[in-house]
């Protein structure tokens, strides 16, 4: 008889990548990078155990929306007091804050516990073609979609 195979937290070993988002679709991009961040890509993967690599994303201000997202994506937070809600559309995110938009998009596809946070520490953004984590030594990971 044979048994599944799950993978202990000291047998996992982690991969630094670098990902380039000029040019790439949100959506797309972000379940790439969730899937990695989560381990799916590996054969190791145990939904129980952090498996997955980490991820640097670098030129996040050049993300690409489809139709006419950037006109109409509205991000909307609320502390619950009246009169607290608070919009602001994709377009102005992207002027003000790109690293967020990614960020965001990514934290939505990740479990929402205590593994999906210990997964989301692992993901790093910066708005331009610099970031400071070259002592990983990271590969550079081109995605196909």
């Amino acid at each position: 008889m044979r048994t599944t195979h799950i993978t202990k937290p000291h047998e996992v070993t982690r991969k630094w990548f670098v990902i380039d988002a000029e040019g790439k679709n949100l959506g797309r991009l972000s379940t790439q990078i969730a899937h990695i961040l989560r381990g799916k890509h590996k054969p190791t993967f145990s939904p129980s155990v952090d498996t997955g690599d980490c991820v640097i994303v670098v030129n996040a201000e050049k993300v690409v929306l489809t139709g006419r997202k950037m006109d109409q994506k509205v991000y909307v937070k609320n502390s619950g007091y009246i009169g607290s809600r608070k919009e602001i559309k994709i377009k102005d995110m992207m002027k003000k804050k790109p690293e967020f938009v990614l960020w965001h998009a990514v934290k939505g596809m990740l479990p929402k516990n205590n593994l999906g946070r210990k997964m989301f520490g692992k993901f790093h953004v910066f708005a331009g073609p610099e970031h400071n984590h070259q002592a990983q030594k990271p590969e550079v990971l081109e995605l196909q979609f």
